[in-house]
């Protein structure tokens, strides 16, 4: 493809035309089966190999010649970044490469164990019990977004890092900036500067009065060891608060939708909860709600599936595709919970593989097995069709979901 230039090729992301919220990624089928690995141009003006296979997707995830380090020059962007400024990059080790990356994963590796988020599940369960309470209380029809969804999985991040929830409607607007692919840059470094500077004055009253939460016990064991610094730590904590509720809220959101698209599977949950696991599994691969894929830029020359990727060249991991790989799950585009999924990669894969996971695996499988069981007459209250989507973020997600019970 030697003179190929990026305004001779398709421009990624895809154009968005579906009308139902259940409809399949719509990728052109000669991305997906007829050229796995092709180049695409980007909205930033580069180009970038998009790989959709579940192998080749895994085999980038995994190799250490793929940098996640955005501010690498070449690295693919769908959005520009915004000038670099010191201490920007202070604590965000989602976008930092080995062995920096796991200096910093590991201190946070010990908070999201199986073991303690299963200590957590009490309270989660209490968190879903009081907004179902109230949304109950109130009575239809209600806004399953507004009243459950969102709030559930923000108090709980809020509780685990020590965050006031009363501030929940300031940071749920921010991160809602910040995950938008049309956002300008002013605003986007703006929202940025809101959160660092909420997080910094919340982080100096750990250090200060210290607390039992995720963020005092950085203080008291990282930052007083001289481990972390004051930046890093607010660094982290908005990287956490982020990922901790928006991934969660759209996982709920999108999960109702399709149970009750699928009625069936919904009335099989409520009657045997031990199905929760392996249904959480087939929702994860079915919504795959990270959509725009996994940007990486080749730090040497690399072979994946037979193409040569040359250093400096990026690459899009695109993982709703590689988890509607049909040569992996069979009729990939059915839900079909007793398939086994549990070969998705809806949350990464390698090194960098989602830490939150258990914890959004336990939302996930407390808040839908609650909504089964509590509301069995739940159902929406507009036609599917007519479900609202958030076309612009990063994740994708319903704007609202308007139901009745």
């Amino acid at each position: 493809m030697s003179g190929t230039t990026a305004t001779d090729l398709p421009l990624f992301p895809f154009p968005d035309l579906k009308d139902n919220p259940l409809d399949p990624p719509a990728y052109p089928r000669w991305v997906t089966e007829d050229a796995p690995i092709t180049r695409v141009a980007l909205p930033t003006g580069q180009w970038a190999w998009l790989v959709t296979r579940l192998a080749e997707v895994r085999e980038v995830l995994r190799h250490p010649a793929f940098s996640a380090d955005m501010t690498k020059p070449g690295f693919p962007l769908l959005r520009p970044l915004p000038p670099p400024r010191d201490g920007d990059r202070a604590g965000s080790f989602i976008r930092m490469d080995p062995p920096e990356h796991g200096q910093y994963r590991r201190m946070l590796t010990p908070e999201f164990m199986i073991k303690n988020v299963r200590r957590m599940e009490p309270s989660i369960q209490q968190t879903v019990d009081g907004f179902l309470d109230e949304m109950i209380a109130t009575g239809p029809p209600a806004d399953l977004v507004e009243a459950f969804a969102l709030p559930v999985p923000s108090m709980v991040i809020c509780q685990m890092l020590g965050v006031p929830y009363d501030d929940h409607d300031f940071f749920q607007s921010r991160s809602r900036i910040l995950l938008s692919r049309t956002t300008p840059l002013e605003e986007v470094q703006a929202a940025v500067d809101e959160l660092r500077g909420y997080l910094g004055r919340l982080v100096a009253a750990k250090e200060r009065d210290g607390g039992d939460d995720l963020l005092g016990r950085l203080v008291a064991g990282r930052i007083r060891a001289g481990e972390l610094t004051h930046d890093e730590a607010v660094g982290m904590a908005l990287l956490l608060l982020i990922a901790g509720h928006e991934t969660t809220a759209n996982m709920i959101g999108l999960s109702t939708v399709v149970l009750l698209h699928h009625p069936g599977q919904l009335a099989a949950l409520r009657a045997d909860p031990t199905r929760a696991p392996v249904l959480v599994e087939e929702l994860l691969r079915y919504l795959t709600i990270v959509r725009t894929g996994l940007p990486r830029l080749a730090t040497a020359d690399v072979d994946i599936g037979g193409h040569l990727i040359r250093a400096g060249e990026g690459v899009i991991a695109l993982l709703s595709a590689a988890n509607r790989d049909d040569a992996v799950f069979a009729e990939a585009d059915r839900f079909d919970v007793d398939r086994g999924a549990q070969q998705h990669v809806a949350f990464g894969f390698g090194v960098h593989q989602c830490i939150g996971q258990p914890l959004a695996r336990a939302e996930l499988r407390i808040a839908l097995l609650a909504l089964a069981q509590r509301l069995p007459t739940l159902r929406l209250d507009v036609p599917e069709d007519e479900v609202a989507v958030r076309r612009d973020s990063f994740i994708y997600g319903l704007q609202r979901l308007p139901i009745t019970w």
